[in-house]
């Protein structure tokens, strides 16, 4: 949204020139044009319809697997992280979450309901509505296999529920009916776990995640996708890449998907780092690597 254009009047917060830096999970990239936190779902969708036609527009929610440039993002970049977080049981067989909620709280709440099948999204850094654009998943989980219902509000505001057969999905990949802007809450089927057995397992996994992954460091999550039939750490880690840096961005020595940045990195640096471990894994193994993260926005 244009500087020269007039704001819609809004009870969320509404910013021009937002750093978006600390919005994500990296810390770093430029400002956004436009930054809006709806206050609730009637305020998100009153403003998604004084958008003009055309606006690019950036959903967020705790910004991981996104990487914005040093730039910033040229267009609207709506937030949702602590807004549209609802989450309740709809039936004994189905849990309803907004797309704001985490991933690691509906998985919490899942067990708490005695519910199976929603464990994987302990280990998701992110959303629903994020865990829902990229088919993100876990310890052998993913996001859209468990999805009964999906709703998605559309560029003139109007909402709509869509089963899973409006989408096509795959490994880390979604591809949404054209008119789609954004996901706004989803249906999740679930099981019964009445003996905790899934309780457990999802216990022990977020254990295992914790003494191999550098949880607590800044990061996007994993980096790229795993190839066919091998892992994306081994291949980085095969080729003495762990710990490698560039500028304030370096590779984690705990887990090689991992990308680390430090204070005074640069979003530069980040995808210097991504481009150099592709362009090495690829001479010295054949193996392609794809970017399981969103990097958008313009270079400085």
């Amino acid at each position: 949204m244009s500087a020269a254009l007039k704001l819609p009047s809004v009870r969320g917060l509404l910013r021009q020139g937002e750093r978006l830096a600390p919005r994500t999970s990296w810390r770093v990239g430029g400002p956004a044009d436009t930054y809006f936190e709806p206050a609730d779902r009637e305020d998100l969708l009153a403003f998604i319809r004084a958008l003009p036609a055309g606006e690019p527009v950036l959903w967020i929610g705790l910004g991981s697997n996104l990487l914005v440039r040093d730039g910033g993002f040229r267009g609207t970049v709506i937030g949702l992280h602590g807004a549209l977080d609802a989450i309740h049981l709809e039936a004994e067989d189905r849990i309803y979450a907004e797309a704001g909620a985490h991933c690691a709280r509906l998985a919490k709440f899942a067990t708490a309901q005695q519910k199976a099948g929603l464990g994987f999204m302990a280990g998701i850094p992110g959303t629903v509505g994020g865990a829902l654009a990229m088919n993100a998943g876990a310890w052998g989980g993913e996001t859209w296999p468990v999805v009964r219902e999906v709703e998605v509000v559309l560029r003139d505001g109007s909402t709509h529920w869509l089963t899973p057969q409006a989408f096509v999905t795959g490994y880390r990949h979604v591809e949404a009916p054209e008119q789609v802007l954004g996901y706004l809450a989803a249906r999740f089927a679930v099981g019964e776990d009445s003996d905790g057995s899934h309780a457990r397992a999802t216990k022990d996994s977020l254990a295992k995640r914790k003494a191999s992954q550098p949880v607590g460091k800044p990061s996007a999550g994993s980096t790229f996708r795993n190839p066919p039939g091998d892992h994306a750490a081994r291949l980085i880690e095969s080729c003495g890449l762990k710990g490698h840096r560039i500028g304030g961005a370096y590779v984690s020595p705990l887990h090689a998907n991992f990308l680390i940045t430090e204070e005074g990195a640069r979003a530069a640096d980040v995808e210097a780092l991504i481009a150099h471990l592709r362009a090495t894994v690829k001479a010295r193994t054949g193996f392609d690597l794809h970017p399981e993260v969103k990097i958008v926005g313009e270079a400085a």
